[in-house]
């Protein structure tokens, strides 16, 4: 059938693979690394110039059963320039934008952006290309949510089953601290298009902090632990259109390889345990599917963490189950993310900085995978009495010593913040009567976490805030040693930074799964009261928190959703060969409320006295155990007070930065 491919020129020698090479997901998990495929017998990215062979030859096929005179039309020429320049035939039955559109990892200059663009059947045709037969796509990025006049930067590039057909290209060319509107299109049938996206490049490092994003505060979302059987990711939705955030930043646990139980609350994990690349590309399309994260855009970049269990080595060619599976989870992870690759051949490095003007410095570390010592995981609890070792390490020698350097290179460069993104809770010392203590977390990397404080302090480097995940719940802290007689809890003075924990997008409390409020801020009481520096906790609420950075203050509001178990739906109707049908379509539920607002002042390393304004909705304040008076949280109240929206879909996707989990 003619209409199903398009015949385009060849170029020989190096132009022919550049479409490819522009895709940046076929460098997953690692390109250019001959002597990690000699290590694992593996390979570890696709070879673009096989690929480039591989349509050359079913092109030759196909030429000997098609006639390929409908092609030979100048209006190709009129649409696409030479841009076809790397394969004879692509796809021009349809395509289908399946996941909407995203972007992440700002530069100055230059921004990630990324869509899904499959290839689908003609009208009236059940037809689909093979293996050989790529999509092209093409991208445009505007300084205008019209997409008028000229755009800032445009180009296309290929996809195909190789990649899941996701597409993954960097914008160039882009002027500093600038919000831009793009979108992709089919090459071969332009008026085939995505939704329209939004996004924003981060101000020149050099630009003065009070002349940051044209001198407003600048707001980031943070999120982690997101879990489709749990609940909805109703969370996103709150964060994308009722605050003002710029950037959202997913600190861990992006997916889940287990399946559940979600079936109550229409929320069936699709497949098995994941363990194959299939597996991993099936949960993360079906997690994006999600009305928050389609529908409005509010979906950021994360990771997956995997276990080595009995039902993903089934499948496992090497006899190696954990490596093919974790070399599996990060192909995936980098067709599906708009984050970028650090370096193409260095032990799967997501670690990195962001420079945003003089006013921060954005430290995204990796807890989680890379090079850190052997954690305790239930079974080898041995590894418990390894936890005060000298030379343990939760995140590897090398990032480690980059962390520090990067820490006094911005102190070197006067950012004003200093900004850590980790998925680890840092500085909650746990509750020994509670057996709150994580010997998978800093607890049981204790030298590490000393050897940080004392490279903060030592240092004299200030204004440091972290920002943490992974335990489910709420908690605000000091940075202070544990035990440090020098730290003073109602005054702060002593510390030397903030933490902010922050509790998961639906995974269940540590504190006990569905717990109430009145239940949770029992143990909240005694964590604030056994932990000096921990000044507010909070089990109970599914959500997340919002910075808001400015040259002289920092603000932290932490929201709470009101249900994470049910969505809105919203009755409509359709008129079908004379017969009216009914029926209904899930929107997001973005009933919310602000359960917590901290400040921290440039140059003071604490928490602004007194801590939340002195009172919270929820949780449990060290205020609150020190005076006759207490943080007033019923479930009741919590729910009269939170705010119905019911604000048209948006199609924004702002900036996104992430982290392993």
């Amino acid at each position: 059938m003619f209409f199903t491919l398009v015949l385009i020129f060849v170029v020989i020698g190096a132009q022919a693979t550049q479409f490819l090479d522009r895709n940046l997901a076929y460098r997953s998990p690692f390109a250019n690394a001959p002597h990690l495929i000699a290590l694992t017998h593996l390979q570890l990215s696709h070879n673009t110039k096989s690929l480039v062979k591989r349509f050359e030859s079913a092109a030759l096929t196909r030429r000997q059963t098609q006639d390929a005179s409908p092609f030979k039309d100048e209006h190709y020429f009129t649409f696409y320039g030479g841009n076809f320049s790397n394969a004879q035939v692509v796809w021009s039955g349809g395509v289908n934008f399946t996941h909407n559109v995203a972007s992440g990892d700002p530069f100055d200059t230059s921004v990630l952006l990324w869509t899904r663009a499959q290839a689908v059947s003609p009208t009236d045709s059940t037809a689909l290309p093979d293996q050989s037969v790529p999509v092209c796509v093409s991208y445009k990025i505007y300084s205008n949510p019209e997409l008028s006049g000229s755009p800032a930067d445009s180009g296309s590039a290929f996809t195909s089953y190789d990649v899941d057909w996701t597409l993954k290209v960097e914008a160039t060319g882009l002027e500093p601290d600038t919000k831009y509107w793009f979108q992709f299109a089919d090459c071969t049938n332009p008026t085939s298009v995505s939704p329209i996206g939004a996004t924003r490049t981060f101000a020149e490092p050099n630009t003065p902090a009070d002349k940051v994003n044209g001198g407003k505060p600048m707001t980031f979302a943070v999120f982690s632990c997101s879990q489709f059987q749990a609940g909805w990711f109703n969370a996103y939705g709150v964060a994308a259109q009722n605050s003002s955030a710029d950037v959202f930043i997913h600190l861990g646990d992006y997916i889940y390889e287990t399946t559940g139980d979600g079936a109550s609350i229409g929320r069936v994990a699709l497949g098995r345990e994941l363990a194959t690349i299939k597996d991993y590309r099936q949960r993360l399309g079906q997690y994006r599917t999600d009305a928050s994260l389609v529908a409005n855009n509010g979906w950021k970049a994360g990771s997956s963490d995997s276990n080595d269990t009995e039902i993903g080595c089934s499948f496992s060619e090497s006899g190696a189950c954990f490596t093919d599976r974790k070399l599996a989870a990060i192909r995936a992870y980098h067709e599906w993310m708009p984050i970028r690759q650090v370096t193409a051949d260095d032990k799967l490095r997501i670690w990195r900085n962001f420079q945003i003007g003089k006013l921060i410095d954005l430290t995204m570390l990796d807890t989680r995978n890379y090079d850190r010592d052997i954690t305790d995981l239930g079974y080898n609890t041995v590894v418990d009495t390894l936890k005060d070792d000298e030379d343990r390490s939760i995140m590897g020698a090398e990032q480690e010593q980059w962390f520090y350097d990067t820490l006094s290179e911005s102190k070197k460069r006067h950012a004003v913040w200093r900004i850590v993104g980790l998925l680890s809770t840092d500085n909650k010392s746990s509750s020994v009567s509670l057996s709150r203590e994580d010997p998978d977390a800093w607890d049981g990397y204790r030298k590490n976490r000393g050897r940080v404080f004392d490279h903060l302090s030592n240092n004299g480097i200030s204004n440091t805030i972290i920002l943490a995940g992974d335990s489910h719940d709420n908690w605000v802290s000091d940075l202070a040693r544990p035990n440090d007689t020098s730290y003073d809890e109602l005054s702060g003075n002593g510390a030397f930074g903030v933490e902010f924990g922050g509790t998961a997008v639906t995974s269940p409390s540590s504190f006990g799964a569905g717990i109430s409020p009145a239940d949770a801020d029992v143990l909240s009481r005694v964590f604030v009261a056994e932990n000096a520096e921990l000044q507010w906790s909070e089990g109970s609420f599914r959500g997340f928190f919002t910075i808001t950075v400015a040259p002289e203050t920092l603000n932290a509001t932490f929201y709470g959703m009101s249900n994470i178990s049910a969505h809105f739906y919203r009755l409509y109707t359709k008129v079908r060969k004379g017969s009216l049908t009914c029926f209904n379509v899930a929107n997001a539920n973005l009933d919310h409320l602000e359960i917590a607002n901290f400040v921290v002042k440039a140059g003071e390393n604490k928490l602004s006295r007194p801590v939340a304004g002195g009172s919270v909705t929820a949780g449990i304040i060290k205020a609150a155990l020190n005076s006759s008076t207490t943080a007033s949280v019923t479930s009741t109240s919590a729910s009269a007070s939170a705010s119905v929206v019911t604000s048209a879909a948006s199609t924004t996707v702002s900036a996104s930065v992430a982290s392993s989990g």
